[in-house]
């Protein structure tokens, strides 16, 4: 389990198609890069939960990552769509502004649905996937994320001490272990306060699985090489489903299963995950050099 969270630098806020979106880049600080790194967060996290991989990874890669829209450091206006159809848009023209060709996407939970979306639906060009827990066959939504959905309005309004207590149990829940009161705290404080306790609510209620369907229904047709990665204890999304988008995926990509893990594999244990990054990257540069990615 990892005791400290790590820090991202200030983030740099720029627009995309009308939304506000706070954006990160790390590159190496010595020697040319090997190639370009997106991570996508999902939900009710950030960027922050990529952290340490990021600081890992960026010694050889340029790396990329973003807070959607409603989440983390980019504002949560109410104005603002934050269901899963629009973030697939905006992953795709993110891409687009960055300048990124074909760069690699690692991505967790509901950013396993976006990043997917954004290549099946957006035509957005991938060297290569990483998916990591992600939110994309049915059944998702525990019986409480379904309440919350259904009832938004009604939770938006409870006394502060409570929301924070619910948000903070919430989000301990998804780990196999106990998390530092340090992460935490972290990772509750984007939806705490007068505009993060409705955003929390909001963003819950904009998730819905008619905007996954289209992208399960056609998970044969990626067209970049894949890799999963789950853990093993996952309370939100059981391991049977790295199995299931295993056979569904082309080419029967390989399954890394993290042991005594649950849902924040690159927080519960940053190392692991960052080892399995870099030998992932390290061989798909490999076979892209050589001319042998699909």
């Amino acid at each position: 389990m990892n005791t400290t969270e790590s820090r991202l630098p200030d983030p740099v806020h720029i627009t995309i198609d009308g939304a506000s979106v706070a954006t990160y880049a790390l590159v190496p600080e010595r020697g040319a890069a090997l190639g370009d790194v997106v991570f996508c967060h999902g939900t009710p996290w950030s960027s922050q939960v990529w952290a340490e991989a990021a600081r890992h990874l960026s010694s050889r890669y340029r790396v990329f990552m973003w807070d959607m829209p409603g989440y983390g450091e980019s504002p949560k206006d109410p104005a603002v769509p934050i269901d899963l159809a629009s973030q697939m848009s905006r992953f795709a023209q993110l891409l687009t502004y960055w300048r990124l060709d074909r760069p690699y996407v690692v991505a967790h939970d509901i950013g396993g649905a976006v990043a997917l979306g954004s290549h099946l639906l957006h035509d957005s060009e991938y060297a290569g996937l990483f998916l990591w827990d992600v939110v994309t066959l049915d059944p998702w939504g525990s019986p409480f994320f379904r309440l919350v959905a259904d009832h938004a309005d009604v939770f938006a309004e409870l006394p502060a001490p409570l929301h924070t207590a619910l948000v903070k149990e919430y989000i301990a829940g998804a780990a196999r272990h106990q998390l530092t009161t340090g992460w935490v705290d972290t990772l509750s404080q984007p939806w705490l306060g007068a505009s993060g306790q409705p955003a929390f609510y909001r963003q819950i209620a904009a998730l819905r699985p008619e905007h996954t369907r289209p992208v399960a229904e056609r998970l044969q047709e990626v067209g970049c090489p894949v890799a999963i990665g789950w853990g093993e204890q996952d309370p939100w999304i059981p391991v049977d489903q790295a199995v299931e988008l295993q056979d569904r995926l082309p080419g029967s990509p390989r399954v890394t299963v993290l042991g005594d893990v649950g849902h924040l594999a690159p927080v519960e244990t940053p190392s692991r995950v960052s080892r399995a990054l870099s030998d992932w990257l390290a061989q798909s540069v490999t076979c892209r050099d050589r001319g042998m990615d699909r």
